[in-house]
Formats: C-alpha cells, structure tokens, sequence
C-alpha cells in the first residue's frame, strides 16, 4: 500500500468536484467559511472549476469534464491534497472516464470524502494500492468552531504518511437532525442522540470486541454498483493482503432495510468478504426504517447468519451520513477496539 505524503505548511489544497459542487444554500456559504478557516491555518485553497458548475445530472457536470479535471488535479502539480466539493448521485459515471493507469503512475496524493465518493476512495487502494481517506467533504469545514470530528480529520490529513499510526475514536453523542439550512449554513452538529454502538459475535451481543486487518469500505450504495464491474479489483485485494485480513467498514445512504440485507447478499456471493476480520457498519441515514418488521440491525445481522458469516460485527459506529464521522484510512491496517458503546481504532499506515 502506497500512502501519499500529508498536507504540509502553506500547501495548497485543491476542491475537486467529481459528485456535487457548491452552487447552492447553504453549501456555497459553507464552503467559503471553510476555505477562510483553511486560509487562517496556512494553507492555500485551490478550487477547480466544477465546483461551481451545475450543468450536470447527479452531479456538477457531464461526467468527462468532471473526469478530466479529476484526473488533471490529481496528476498535476498544482495541488498538494484534494477534498471533494460533496457527495451527489452518479459519480460512477466518471470513473468511467478516469485513466486508472495513469492515477497508478502518478504521484499519490490524498483523496478526501465520502458517500458518492466511494467511487474514488474505494478504487485508489483496491485497483492502484494507493490509501484514501473516508471522512468528510469541504463544506463540513465550514462550521464554526469545529467539532472534534473534523479536528480529527484534519490531523489525519496533515500528519498521515507511510509508517505513522493514528489514533481515532467514536464520539459521545450523533446528530439524529440537523439544524444546517439556508439561513443556517454553519451551525455545529446537532449531537442529541448518546452513543448506541453495539458488538455482535454470531449475532450474540458481546461487551467487548478486538480485531485486527486492512481497513476497506465505503458507501454501501456504491460498492453495490462497482461489484462485479471491470473496477471490481476486491478479489486482487483480498489474495494481495490475505495475510493481513480486511476490516471492511460500510454505511448506507438510501438503502432501507432490504435493500441492505440483498446487498450483503451481492458482495458476500461475490466473495468481497472472504478475508473478512471484521465487519463495521455506520449508522444508516434511514436508520428508523423497517420493512416486514425487519429493523436496519436485524437486516445486517439477519444477513449475516443467513451467509455465515462468523466473524465480529460492529452496528451504528461513526461513520457515514449521520455525523460525527471519525476519519479512515482506507488502505491503512486498522486495530479494531470495541468497549461498553465506544469504538477506537488504530490505523498503521505501512
């Protein structure tokens, strides 16, 4: 695994929009408010063009010219590190446009975001074995102060390179609603809801879980996609870095319940999981949803036993659509702590 270098004093950082840009309340004043507070730490913002571009479907515009400006910030030096404007719709479309050869040549260099940026994070380590970070996108940046779990995520961003160990952890309490609109477009989380991380060994409850592997994962919306296309490069993963088994962490967007428990179904049939040390999911954005009496926890869980699959489960950590996020390293080997609702994770990037 390739891990590029951290954002160093006075480096630019490039604003890239492969899925959304910024052309709306209250993501225009909330990306502003980001690049001023990049500015008062030191560093330079360099914004490329479709971030304020909406003549796209899904996302800020057609999906060659958002390839072309992915690929000509990522290969260029006009940037040192790139964060994704947000997430969107149907960024796969763009990848279909990347030119996987040339990112694998290039210098690395690091890939900030989440959610429809699964499907960049999740190639560059899986087709290139170059490490992405699993955190949010700039307009998160924009609130005012930041809350530990944007701290957490610029410390990555600025110290992560090859040989460093992080140290992340779950936060307290996650916000069920949030009060950022277009008149608010910079207030902080609203952290309401206590930590309700739980562990499972075979679906039996269990107070204390440890595990140890390459951490991996994304959005499960999008990985869903990318199975079983000519960017599906798991199985070369798996066979790379069996010896280090995988800790794959997932969070869904739009799915509901079914939805979640067929897509385990896909990837476990696929044989995304043979690896597995460990399975991580992230509160679900329609977390409350049930289908046939079926809750979001059952689905998972139910999935699991339905394809035996043995190994540690982790539901409602910190990651994914309903923040605070802790940052990963996808691509880093990860050492997976889980005690009484909180989470730590250690993340060596060798």
């Amino acid at each position: 695994m390739r891990y590029p270098h951290p954002l160093g004093p006075s480096q630019t950082i490039g604003v890239v929009a492969p899925s959304f840009g910024a052309t709306t309340e209250p993501y225009i004043s909330a990306t502003a408010s980001a690049y001023k507070q990049f500015a008062q730490r030191g560093y330079a913002v360099h914004e490329w063009s479709c971030v304020r571009a909406s003549d796209g479907i899904g996302i800020s515009s057609t999906p060659l010219r958002c390839a072309q400006e992915l690929m000509d910030a990522y290969c260029g030096s006009e940037d040192d590190v790139l964060i994704s404007a947000g997430g969107g719709e149907l960024m796969n479309e763009v990848i279909s446009h990347l030119d996987f050869e040339r990112l694998n040549v290039a210098q690395p260099k690091w890939f900030m975001g989440y959610s429809d940026n699964t499907n960049f994070g999740f190639l560059l380590p899986t087709l290139c074995d170059i490490a992405s970070l699993y955190a949010p996108c700039v307009s998160s940046f924009g609130m005012q102060p930041w809350h530990g779990a944007l701290e957490d995520a610029w410390e990555v961003f600025t110290t992560a390179q090859a040989g460093k160990t992080l140290r992340v952890h779950s936060y307290e309490c996650w916000e069920l609603d949030s009060h950022k609109d277009e008149q608010h477009p910079l207030v902080l989380y609203n952290t309401t809801e206590p930590s309700d991380i739980l562990g499972f060994v075979q679906g039996v409850p269990e107070p204390t879980i440890a595990a140890q592997g390459r951490l991996l994962g994304g959005c499960l919306d999008i990985l869903i996609n990318l199975c079983g296309t000519r960017f599906d490069s798991v199985a070369r993963f798996n066979e790379r870095y069996a010896s280090d088994g995988v800790i794959w962490f997932l969070e869904a967007c739009d799915l509901g319940p079914l939805q979640v428990r067929r897509a385990l179904w896909q990837l476990a049939e696929a044989g995304w999981f043979a690896c597995a040390r460990a399975l991580v999911f992230g509160r679900p954005l329609r977390k409350f949803d049930q289908a046939f009496g079926l809750t979001q926890e059952q689905a998972v869980l139910g999935a699991c036993a339905e394809l035996g699959i043995t190994v540690p489960v982790i539901l409602n950590a910190d990651i994914g659509h309903l923040p605070p996020m802790m940052p990963l390293v996808c691509g880093s080997v990860g050492d997976l702590r889980f005690e009484d609702t909180s989470l730590h994770v250690t993340m060596t990037l060798i």
